[in-house]
């Protein structure tokens, strides 16, 4: 374990510096596909994206690019940093999105699915983007928590929203979603393209990769396993 960093210093220094020693302070991780909204204080995410566009114009520097003169790039530097901090990879920069739960009055017991639901993340390997679908099938009891059918598109979205490697994502929003909803069984289903593998490397264009995650019901009963599988549109 490396030793605990000393103080730095609030004045002049970059705000990835200040968040980066508030976080170890706290002992949390900061890893590609973590969340540390939690420790951002207000204007610091402004902050970051001058500070991202600073040090992207730098790596356009380095690629030999006349920025001054390249009609074509001379605010990418600042493009690319909204799109990091802003879009692609908001999922880190933002609190979880307000769920509400609501009892299930109705007592549902009846298997329940959801999907497909985009998936718009990026490798965290090669930063190259990941596109594809994820389907949910929720086995409810009497005391599972019901949300809204668009509040899981937006747990999908904010898990999805960092650089994501396709196996750990697909636990992380399991995982979110077993404590939201508290079922007798989930399964989680995600297919989709990486673009590291179709855009460089070996250049294949056809392949997808798919994964899922089976929890409770749907790990002991394979009746019930194979009943959401089969009403997965083109995944039978």
């Amino acid at each position: 374990m490396s030793e605990p960093s000393s103080p730095v210093p609030f004045e002049g220094v970059p705000v990835s510096v200040k968040i980066r020693e508030r976080l170890k302070a706290a002992g949390q991780p900061f890893l590609a596909n973590d969340n540390i909204a939690g420790f951002l204080q207000p204007g610091e995410v402004d902050g970051l994206l001058d500070e991202v566009e600073a040090r992207m114009q730098t790596v356009l520097d380095s690629l030999v690019i006349d920025t001054a003169n390249d009609h074509n790039t001379r605010n990418t530097a600042r493009r690319i940093a909204k799109m990091y901090v802003n879009e692609v990879f908001r999922g880190r920069y933002v609190a979880q999105p307000p769920v509400t739960e609501f009892p299930n009055a109705a007592r549902l017991n009846e298997l329940m699915i959801v999907g497909p639901i985009t998936v718009r993340s990026a490798c965290s390997h090669h930063f190259c983007p990941v596109i594809g679908k994820i389907w949910v099938g929720v086995m409810p009891n009497e005391h599972t928590n019901v949300i809204g059918l668009s509040k899981y598109a937006r747990l999908v979205d904010w898990v999805m929203g960092r650089p994501q490697i396709q196996e750990e994502a697909i636990v992380q929003l399991a995982d979110l979603i077993m404590e939201k909803t508290r079922p007798d069984g989930l399964a989680v289903v995600m297919e989709a393209s990486h673009f590291c593998m179709s855009w460089r490397g070996v250049r294949e264009m056809d392949s997808k990769m798919v994964n899922s995650i089976m929890r409770g019901a749907f790990l002991t009963d394979a009746t019930l396993r194979r009943e959401f599988l089969s009403l997965i549109p083109g995944r039978q």
